[in-house]
């Protein structure tokens, strides 16, 4: 069990995974493309399963070396959910589930550190993040309301509801033809128009969405902080244990020196 402990802990195993990860997405990815499928659909099947069969053994093994510790890692049961999707049968009614295959690609997440710490991040940034999307959503039902009462009659396709209006705002957030699509038209019947939308703008796409970054980038560097924390931590333990195990040298090496043959001290 030592021995498959190291292997699946080994450097070279999480490499070789992350390959097989990548080679298994690049496959996914062939298999949409027809003329790949009509000149090498049967290799791309083959490479397939067998990646498949590669993540299964992954799983059996760090099942069999940690067994229900495994379950203590969330990141391990994101694999095996991950793996698991393969194995739904695509009959009628769950035939989409096999264009799940390709979140097997996420598995890049667990494996790869930097993406681990990223993620970590993002979840770390979740309860910030709250009272920013309440802001923000205060903002657009405002904004929502005035567009309505403004714009609707003019204009009922992008402003005659509190639904469409609400579409037509994240639109507008996103800078996606905001202004030759939705504005311009709009300031030939409400010249002033431009008014409500610049400050809609500088409060969503300028201010509040800044916020997002500043909380995520905030989250960021605690987890790095964290992390350096508990390197300096395990390095200062094991400095400790060094310096113990050289304490306990030097004391054997002193009983030896005052061992029979060394004769009597102080003469």
């Amino acid at each position: 069990m030592d021995i498959m402990r190291r292997i699946v802990e080994s450097e070279r195993f999480q490499t070789a995974i992350i390959a097989v990860i990548v080679l298994n997405a690049i496959v996914l990815g062939l298999e949409t493309w027809p003329a790949a499928m009509t000149q090498a659909g049967g290799v791309l099947v083959v490479l397939d399963r067998i990646a498949i069969a590669i993540f299964v053994v992954e799983i059996a093994m760090k099942l069999a070396v940690y067994r229900l510790s495994f379950f203590r890692s969330a990141w391990n049961v994101f694999d095996l959910a991950i793996v698991s999707i393969t194995f739904v049968p695509a009959g009628e009614g769950v035939s989409v589930l096999r264009a799940l295959r390709i979140l097997r690609a996420l598995r890049l997440i667990s494996v790869v550190p930097s993406m681990r710490r990223v993620v970590q991040a993002l979840l770390r940034a979740i309860p910030g993040m709250g009272s920013v999307v309440t802001l923000l959503a205060l903002v657009f039902y405002v904004a929502a309301v005035m567009a309505t009462k403004l714009f609707g009659a003019a204009f009922p396709d992008w402003f005659g509801s509190m639904g469409a209006s609400f579409y037509s705002l994240f639109q507008i957030m996103t800078l996606e033809s905001w202004s030759m699509g939705i504005v311009r038209p709009v300031m030939e019947v409400y010249p002033f128009a431009w008014i409500f939308f610049v400050v809609f703008i500088l409060l969503t796409t300028f201010a509040v969405l800044n916020l997002f970054i500043a909380i995520i980038v905030d989250s960021m560097s605690q987890e790095h902080a964290a992390e350096e924390a508990a390197t300096r931590g395990a390095l200062g333990s094991e400095h400790q244990q060094i310096m113990a195990e050289l304490t306990a040298l030097r004391a054997e090496v002193a009983a030896l020196a005052r061992g029979p043959g060394a004769g009597p001290r102080g003469d």
